[in-house]
C-alpha cells in the first residue's frame, strides 16, 4: 500500500522494506512467540517521488535513524499487534517527510531602529539609577 502524503505526493511500496522482530514489554507468553515489532527501512536513495531539496532537508531531519547507506530506518514496538505497529511507523515517516516539505524561511540580517536604540539606552538608564538610590550613604 503506498504511502499518500498530499494529492500530489504519493510514495510508493518499492521504496519500504519491512521487518518483523520481536518486541519487548508486556504480552505475556505472546512476546516469546509473536513478531509483532517493526522494522521499516525507507529506501531514500531509491526514492523517484521526492524532489531533492525535499530528500536533503529529510536526511538532516532524520538525525540518528539515517542508516550509512542513505535510507531512513523507523523502529515501531510500542503496541502489542503487528498491524498497529506498522501503522504508526507509516505514519512517523509520512510525519518526517511533511516536515521536510517545509522550506525553511531565511533569516534576512536587519538593523535595529533609532527608536529601538533609544528605547534600550532609556531602560538602561532608569535600571541604573534605580540601583543607584538603593546604594545612598550611611544610615546616621
Amino acid at each position: 500500500m503506498p504511502l499518500i502524503i498530499s494529492e500530489t505526493l504519493v510514495v510508493p511500496d518499492e521504496d519500504f522494506e519491512w521487518k518483523f522482530i520481536r518486541a519487548s514489554g508486556p504480552g505475556g507468553q505472546n512476546v516469546n512467540k509473536v513478531s509483532s515489532a517493526v522494522q521499516l527501512r525507507f529506501l531514500l536513495p531509491a526514492n523517484l517521488s521526492l524532489p531533492p531539496p525535499v530528500k536533503h532537508r529529510l536526511r538532516r531531519l532524520a538525525g540518528q535513524r539515517l542508516n550509512d547507506d542513505g535510507s531512513i530506518l523507523i523502529t515501531a514496538r510500542s503496541e502489542r499487534s503487528q498491524d498497529q505497529n506498522r501503522r504508526e511507523a507509516l505514519g512517523r515517516l509520512e510525519a518526517l517527510i511533511r516536515a521536510a516539505l517545509i522550506v525553511p524561511k531565511i533569516r534576512k540580517k536587519t538593523k535595529p531602529t533609532r527608536a529601538s536604540k533609544e528605547r534600550r539606552i532609556d531602560s538602561k538608564k532608569k535600571r541604573g539609577s534605580a540601583k543607584r538610590q538603593r546604594q545612598s550613604g550611611s544610615w546616621d
